[in-house]
């Protein structure tokens, strides 16, 4: 069960499009010569200014473009073309493209920190983000659902959605609590008139 927190970031695994159909479809959308922030697979991405994307590092509030699912650059050193889970701080390359799952109404699972479990009251609450440094070591970003940040409030960018039930999540039943550290299925918040999209294609004003 899912006792020991072991956050993977957010990982794709549907839509809540009309289509219904989810493809896992990426984007792919340029990286700046020599960024110097990691990017790791299931890490936030946002769009900025000079339409080249950099980690999104926001917890109360995102502004994400989607979700990086990896990238692409010809190494300065070997000058032979990467394909990598992660993007590496300060990298030279020239011609970096990140894929990036870009559909603003994906659904994707994290597992909640904490250690203190979620209860079915916790189902349509939103949630901050768990900002955590990924692992260079197999390129995987660490962040998870900020269990103690759970509220109605309209700003938070997650809205939990459900709950993974499987031989390693234990899902909350009844008023009886889940496994400390659970898996969640969350998607991005929707924007009001009171505060933007967590998810930059739901906002009117550009970027």
């Amino acid at each position: 069960m899912a006792t020991t927190a072991a956050p993977y970031g957010a990982r794709p695994i549907g839509t809540t499009s009309a289509a219904g159909s989810f493809t896992g479809m990426v984007r792919h959308l340029p990286i700046i010569t020599t960024y110097d922030t990691a990017i790791f697979n299931g890490d936030f991405v946002k769009l900025v200014a000079n339409g080249t994307i950099e980690k999104d590092a926001g917890t109360a509030t995102l502004a994400a473009v989607g979700i990086f699912m990896g990238c692409s650059y010809t190494d300065p050193t070997t000058n032979q073309k990467t394909f990598s889970d992660q993007w590496p701080a300060s990298n030279a390359a020239t011609d970096a493209m990140a894929y990036v799952l870009d559909d603003p109404n994906v659904v994707f699972q994290m597992q909640a920190d904490d250690g203190t479990g979620l209860y079915n009251t916790d189902r349509g609450l939103n949630a901050a983000v768990v900002q955590t440094a990924g692992s260079t070591s197999i390129g995987k970003s660490k962040n998870s659902l900020d269990r103690s940040s759970t509220a109605a409030t309209l700003t938070l960018p997650l809205r939990i959605i459900d709950f993974v039930d499987g031989p390693k999540s234990l899902r909350p039943k009844g008023t009886t609590v889940s496994d400390a550290y659970p898996d969640v299925i969350v998607k991005f918040n929707a924007a009001s008139t009171f505060t933007a999209s967590p998810h930059s294609y739901n906002n009117p004003t550009g970027l």
